[in-house]
């Protein structure tokens, strides 16, 4: 059975495979640098609906649809679906895949939510409690802007510090790895992350939110496992931005890590900051998870990239602590992803 090492490592047993992914994105995500790897684009991003809300449930609809089809698999054939996003209560899994009838956990990490679910996923398939596991996470811009920060008919200047809310999804299914296939994309272990809270109240700065906690889950992984940083093709968080992302190789560099060479985040990775006017990059658990869902893995299966770790990043605030001006806790957990 799986063994966890130190106190929040989980080295996997059986090397719970990825059997398949699948990534949506709108017009935005699709004009910048990652568009060829997405699997579908959507130019409307109120696909076809009359709210920002139900155009959410479509993407993670389209998506798993997408997904399915793609692993010539029915939803009958998933045991388990773990899902998250950003609306309030997770209303955009919720309403998103009500009709799959797939027996079903919802999460909430913030913008950790792919990490979290598709950790969850592995440690269900690695301890064989099921075959196959769906992990599906997304966020939308016009939603979350709402949600959390001002409508956006409101109009309101941005700071240089914000990130630009993604509107994407991922899916993952989880299966098992009977014959240990080799090359094949396998989870190796998951370190679940605690909540840091360093005392920052700026919704327009989740980069420093969330840094913290990124530079604790990386410093205990690699406590836990005892090996040497240089060993992954890619340490790649999401989404710290380019302001977090440099708190974050600080942090570690204060601790005697460097992961400098090997960095890179996946806010930085799915737009171009310039050309786009995002300010500090992409957010939103939308934008790790389609940024996984595509180019990651993509690049993986073509053997460019061999040996990851992935540590997906969550500010867990809400919108009435926002008023209360209280603090913003951040959360990271971290998948180790392997085709070797």
């Amino acid at each position: 059975m799986a063994k966890k090492v130190g106190r929040n490592t989980i080295l996997m047993e059986n090397n719970p495979m990825i059997l398949s992914f699948a990534s949506v994105v709108s017009k935005k995500e699709g004009d910048g640098p990652l568009s060829k790897y997405f699997d579908i684009i959507n130019e409307d991003p109120l696909f076809d609906q009359d709210t920002w809300e139900k155009a959410e449930n479509i993407m993670q609809q389209q998506c798993i649809n997408y997904l399915l089809n793609k692993a010539s698999l029915s939803t009958e054939d998933i045991d388990f679906l773990f899902a998250g996003d950003l609306q309030n209560q997770c209303a955009g899994s919720h309403y998103g895949v009500r009709n799959y009838k797939i027996p079903f956990l919802g999460l909430y990490g913030a913008c950790s939510t792919m990490a979290e679910s598709l950790s969850m996923a592995s440690i269900f398939v690695d301890s064989k409690i099921a075959k196959k596991c769906l992990a599906i996470t997304s966020s939308h811009f016009g939603a979350s802007e709402k949600q959390f920060r001002f409508p956006c008919q409101y109009g309101g200047q941005r700071t240089p510090t914000a990130q630009w809310n993604v509107t994407g999804c991922g899916s993952i299914i989880v299966a098992e790895n009977p014959d240990n296939k080799k090359n094949a994309l396998t989870i190796k272990a998951v370190t679940i992350g605690t909540i840091e809270d360093w005392g920052i109240t700026d919704v327009n700065n989740m980069g420093a939110a969330m840094a913290p906690a990124a530079a604790n889950t990386i410093l205990s992984h690699f406590e836990n496992i005892k090996e040497d940083p240089n060993k992954y093709d890619l340490i790649l968080t999401g989404d710290l931005g380019y302001i977090g992302s440099e708190i974050l190789l600080d942090l570690l560099s204060k601790e005697g890590l460097d992961i400098s060479q090997n960095h890179n985040d996946c806010g930085q990775l799915i737009f171009d900051r310039i050309a786009q006017d995002v300010h500090s990059g992409g957010s939103g658990c939308g934008c790790s998870a389609s940024v996984l869902c595509s180019y990651i893995l993509k690049s993986m299966q073509k053997k460019e990239l061999r040996n990851i770790l992935f540590i997906a990043t969550g500010a867990l605030m809400n919108p009435v602590a926002n008023k209360q001006n209280r603090s913003i806790p951040g959360i990271a957990h971290l998948v180790h992803i392997s085709n070797y």
